[in-house]
C-alpha cells in the first residue's frame, strides 16, 4: 500500500511529542495544580480542559492521558480505514485489550474499587469503554468471565480453558500467561506472511515474548517455583529465547543466578541494578530494564523503511514512552516522591 500521506501525517503527530526540556518543565512543578496548568499549554490541552469538568488532582491527569491516547490511535486508524496497514496497527493496538482486561481480573481479586481498576486502564483496542465499564461492574471474576462469554469477547477463550486451574491470588498468573499466549499466538499468526510489514511486525512480537518470557522467569525464581510448574507459563514464539534456551534458566535457584546466566545475551539487564535488590530479590527494577530494551527496540522502528508500517509502530511507542512518563510523574507529585528518585523511574529517548 501507498504510506505516503499516512506516514507525513505520523510524523507530523510524531514532532509535537514532548520534548525533554518539556518533560524538565513538568518535573519541576511543585504540585499537582501547577503540574495541571503546565499540560495546558501542551498537545494534551483539550483533553486537560475536558477532564478538569469532571475530576481533580491525579484523577484530572490520569483521564486526560486515557483520552489522549485514545483519540490519538483513533486518528491513526482513520489514516489507514480499510488497507492492510489498518490490520497491522490493531494487532498492537490489541495487546491493550489483553492488558485491560488483566486488570479488571486482578482488581476484581484483590477487591479493588471501580474507580481504581478505571484509572489504570488503556480503551484503545477493540474493547471500548462502555464495554469495559459492563465488565468493571461486575462483582466478582467469574461474574466478568460469564460477561465475556455473554458478549462474545474473544479473550474468554483462554479465561475458560483455564479457570479450573486458578486458585486465589498464586494463580493469577496462569490467566495472565493464558492471556498473552492467546494475544501473541493471535498476532503471529496474523503477521506469518513474507511482506517488510508482517516481518517487521513479527520481529517485533517475537522481541516482546522473550521479555515477558524472562519476567515469568525472574518471578518463578524469586517465588521458588518448581521448573516443571513455570515452564507451562512460558510463551512459544520468542526471537533469541527457544524453550530449550528456557530450561536451564528455569532451573536457576535465584534472581541472581538468572541474570548471571543472561550476562552474555542482549538480556543482560544485570548492570545497574542495586545489589541490595539483587540480595532480596526485587525485580521491579530489573522488569523496568527489560521494558525499557522493548521501548528501545520500538523506537528504533523510525530508522526502518520509511515507506512501510515502521514509523507508525514506532510513534506507538514514543507515544506510550511519554504518556507512561506523565503519568510516572503525576503519581510521584502526589505521593511527594523527591525530584531524584523521581527522574529513575523516568524513560527519557
Amino acid at each position: 500500500m501507498d504510506y505516503g500521506y499516512a506516514n507525513a501525517r505520523i510524523r507530523g503527530m510524531k514532532s509535537r511529542l514532548l520534548t525533554h526540556g518539556a518533560l524538565d518543565d513538568l518535573i519541576m512543578k511543585p504540585d499537582m495544580d501547577s503540574l495541571i496548568l503546565e499540560l495546558e499549554k501542551t498537545p494534551y490541552k483539550d483533553e486537560i480542559q475536558e477532564a478538569g469538568t469532571k475530576y481533580s488532582g491525579v484523577y484530572h491527569v490520569e483521564y486526560a492521558l486515557r483520552k489522549n491516547f485514545t483519540n490519538t490511535f483513533k486518528k491513526i486508524l482513520g489514516f489507514v480505514e480499510d488497507t492492510p496497514a489498518e490490520q497491522y496497527i490493531r494487532i498492537f493496538l490489541r495487546r491493550w485489550d489483553v492488558q485491560n482486561i488483566k486488570t479488571i481480573l486482578r482488581g476484581k481479586s484483590i477487591h479493588t474499587t471501580a474507580d481504581e481498576i478505571v484509572d489504570c486502564l488503556l480503551p484503545v483496542g477493540d474493547l471500548d469503554d462502555v464495554t469495559l465499564g459492563e465488565l468493571i461492574k461486575q462483582s466478582d471474576m467469574k461474574a466478568v468471565i460469564d460477561l465475556m462469554a455473554t458478549l462474545k469477547i474473544e479473550y474468554v477463550k483462554p479465561l475458560m480453558r483455564h479457570f479450573h486451574e486458578y486458585s486465589g491470588e498464586n494463580g493469577f498468573m496462569i490467566f495472565e500467561s493464558a492471556l498473552d499466549k492467546y494475544y501473541y499466538d493471535n498476532a503471529l499468526a496474523w503477521s506469518r506472511g513474507r511482506s517488510y510489514d508482517e516481518q517487521f511486525i513479527r520481529k517485533m512480537l517475537q522481541a516482546e515474548i522473550d521479555v515477558v518470557n524472562l519476567k515469568t522467569i525472574l518471578r518463578m525464581a524469586r517465588d521458588k517455583a518448581e521448573p516443571a510448574e513455570a515452564k507451562i507459563l512460558l510463551i512459544e514464539g520468542g526471537a533469541r529465547l527457544r524453550m530449550e534456551d528456557m530450561v536451564p534458566l528455569l532451573e536457576a535457584k535465584s534472581v541472581s543466578s538468572v541474570l548471571d546466566r543472561l550476562k552474555n545475551t542482549q538480556y543482560n539487564v544485570a548492570e545497574g541494578i542495586p545489589e541490595e535488590h539483587l540480595r532480596k530479590e526485587k525485580i521491579s527494577g530489573i522488569e523496568k530494564q527489560l521494558d525499557r530494551l522493548i521501548i528501545m527496540k520500538g523506537l528504533n522502528a523510525f530508522n526502518g523503511d520509511p515507506l512501510s508500517i515502521a514509523i507508525a509502530i514506532g510513534y506507538f511507542w514514543a507515544k506510550y514512552n511519554e504518556v507512561t512518563n506523565i503519568r510516572v510523574i503525576a503519581r510521584c507529585k502526589t505521593a511527594d516522591i523527591p525530584e531524584e528518585r523521581l527522574r529513575e523511574e523516568l524513560f527519557y529517548v
